[in-house]
């Protein structure tokens, strides 16, 4: 790797950094290297996309991030259901309502289909009730 790559993939790496901070503040630090023990097979350029060009200051803020995968959590159905909730979670916490969480879920059964959008608004509707009881 040649020093100005290098150098380029630092500052993409601590701006995909600030990003996850934004999104989950308790993460202090993105370690490429621990998302390999998840990902053995992730090229080193997936990273590079996912926490350096695509995730930046000009870009969409967190609460549209996370409305955007809410609708492709809901689309992959069931299988994502943990991941779900988490983004669910993170997107109320970023400033998404209850309603714009429930319509990006809704707009998805017509591209996930009925039984992936009823399943994703039930998990919502959890979230949203464990998310009532906490604040109470």
């Amino acid at each position: 790797m040649s020093d100005e790559f290098a150098k380029m993939f630092a500052a993409m790496m601590e701006q995909g950094q600030k990003m996850a901070q934004s999104f989950m503040p308790g993460m202090e630090n993105v370690d490429a290297k621990a998302f390999e023990k998840f990902f053995p097979a992730m090229p080193k350029e997936l990273l590079e996309m996912w926490f350096g060009k695509t995730f930046n200051p000009e870009g969409l803020d967190a609460r549209t991030r996370f409305l955007v995968t809410i609708a492709a959590l809901t689309v992959l159905g069931p299988v994502g259901e943990p991941q779900l909730r988490m983004t669910i979670k993170n997107g109320l916490a970023a400033g998404a309502t209850k309603r714009e969480v429930a319509e990006v879920i809704w707009q998805m059964s017509m591209f996930g289909g009925v039984p992936a959008m009823q399943k994703a608004l039930e998990i919502a509707q959890s979230v949203f009730q464990e998310t009532e009881e906490k604040d109470a």
